[in-house]
């Protein structure tokens, strides 16, 4: 991605100081033999099957040791560039948005083999070279990790106490939804989707909604301060079970989330809401999750390893799982095919619940205004600072 001049200058500035203690190509306590079990330092939604990582490893045939990732992108990237997360772990997921790039560019992770992984024929054609997500896997021409969910994040709304189904990020600013209104706190999502449904509606000229330069990012900041004085946002939604929790009481009647949050809030309320995720016209923050291998999970032989779990996360058995579960959408073809195999686990009813979510989603990413993530914009400094004013206006 050519985004990544910046952030690699954002890294080296911003890591110089620790450098000093990486040492340069050795990582203490490797061995040429081959590993026995997949160090890998992963989300918790990196998995599907069990509560834990048990079902994904009996999947996968290896021994998994699994170190729960909680980090920021940039507390995550310093940890593997010059900190000690390569003798720590053989592999780990991203946070989206370009953090292969700032990885692979700094030597931290390595390239992967695509042959050794079968299942890499179902994956999505956006990620064939060319496609609309392949740069979001490769770095400098190379394939460095593999997908294993992504979404356009939208809308949650309480389809009951609206009597409507929102198709723009227009109701949000309705003074008659005062004080009902959630936005995410965190810049990243918040600005960028604001940013589309600005730009989108011509309200401030915007040029790239993930990437915006300073008089951008503080147009946007401005227009949301306003709305907050005037008392039109409840809360900036922080952590999972918040999010779930203000939408699942009635606290707020619609707010900008993560589509998980969307299915648990309408799990929890019964019928005593529903609790729908909508498609903004205007547009959506999309983004994908990956799995890549670490310079020292190669060092250490664990390249078998690796693929064995690579070949689950590309397999319907995952796919059809993590539809089913969180919501999230396949990175394969094949997922149909599977649930329609394996009634005792998607009866029909089921299936018309994952087919109606699947064209959703379909209608989602086809929107024109959406704008893929982008963990480290060029001017973050402004993100930060705007950021901040918001929150304290």
């Amino acid at each position: 991605m050519n985004q990544f001049e910046f952030n690699r200058r954002f890294l080296l500035k911003g890591f110089a100081g620790l450098a000093g203690a990486a040492m340069a190509g050795h990582v203490p306590g490797l061995s040429a033999a081959e590993a026995t079990e997949l160090k890998y330092w992963a989300s918790g939604v990196a998995k599907v099957g069990a509560k834990d990582f048990s079902a994904m490893a009996a999947q996968a045939g290896v021994e998994l040791a699994v170190t729960t990732k909680s980090a920021r992108a940039d507390e995550a990237i310093q940890k593997m560039v010059v900190g000690d997360g390569n003798r720590l772990f053989d592999a780990l997921t991203d946070n989206g948005g370009g953090m292969e790039d700032a990885l692979a560019s700094q030597k931290a992770i390595v390239p992967i083999d695509i042959s050794q992984i079968p299942n890499w024929k179902n994956i999505l054609p956006r990620y064939h070279e060319g496609g609309e997500s392949a740069d979001t896997i490769r770095y400098d021409g190379k394939i460095y990790a593999t997908p294993y969910i992504s979404n356009a994040d939208s809308m949650a709304y309480d389809h009951k106490a609206l009597g409507f189904h929102p198709d723009s990020w227009e109701v949000m600013f309705d003074s008659q939804f005062k004080g009902y209104v959630a936005l995410q706190n965190d810049f990243g999502p918040t600005l960028t989707t604001m940013a589309i449904y600005l730009r989108e509606s011509g309200k401030i000229d915007i040029d790239n909604p993930a990437d915006m330069k300073p008089d951008e990012v503080k147009a946007v900041c401005q227009f949301l301060i306003d709305y907050k004085k005037k008392g039109q946002f409840r809360t900036f939604w922080d952590g999972f079970q918040n999010g779930v929790s203000i939408l699942a009481s009635g606290e707020v009647l619609m707010s900008s989330c993560w589509e998980p949050v969307a299915l648990v809030a309408d799990r929890k309320t019964g019928d005593e809401r529903e609790i729908l995720y909508g498609t903004m016209k205007e547009g959506h923050q999309m983004w994908n999750n990956v799995m890549m291998f670490t310079k020292g999970g190669r060092k250490r032989g664990a390249d078998a390893l690796y693929y064995k779990l690579a070949n689950v996360y590309l397999s319907p058995w995952f796919g059809a799982n993590t539809l089913k579960g969180l919501g999230f959408s396949p990175q394969m073809v094949g997922v149909d095919a599977y649930m329609d195999a394996h009634p005792d686990q998607f009866d029909a009813n089921t299936r018309a619940i994952l087919q109606e979510r699947l064209a959703n989603k379909s209608n989602r990413y086809a929107v024109k205004g959406n704008a893929w993530q982008n963990v480290f914009p060029t001017h973050l400094r402004a993100y930060q600072d705007w950021w901040a004013r918001l929150q304290a206006a």
